[in-house]
């Protein structure tokens, strides 16, 4: 059983937590790929909100414009889960708690 002093940490630790995580719902990175052909922002919860093609990929080589979202969506979740862990580290002491990212 907590203690009460342990208790109160504990839940302040929840009440920052749960901030850091509405903060993170209004934080954008943003991708590129193609040298910028195709960019893709997402939120600092892993959510793409946005995916933009210059009009001249748009061509007959489909693969390479299926190749440049992906690498451009794998680089903003990436950007992403970085932007997370920053946030978190100031409450974590720069622990890596299990459940928590």
């Amino acid at each position: 059983m907590l203690n009460p002093k342990m208790l109160k940490q504990v839940q302040k630790m929840q009440r920052e937590m749960a901030k850091i995580d509405e903060e993170l719902k209004g934080e954008k990175v943003e991708a590129t790929a193609g040298g910028g052909m195709v960019k893709v922002v997402a939120t600092g919860k892993q959510d793409i909100v946005e995916i933009k093609i210059d009009k001249q990929v748009v061509s007959e080589d489909v693969e390479l414009l299926e190749d440049m979202v992906l690498a451009a969506v794998k680089e903003a979740i990436e950007k992403s889960r970085e932007l997370a862990q920053q946030k978190m580290a100031g409450l974590t002491g720069g622990m890596n708690i299990p459940g928590m990212m």
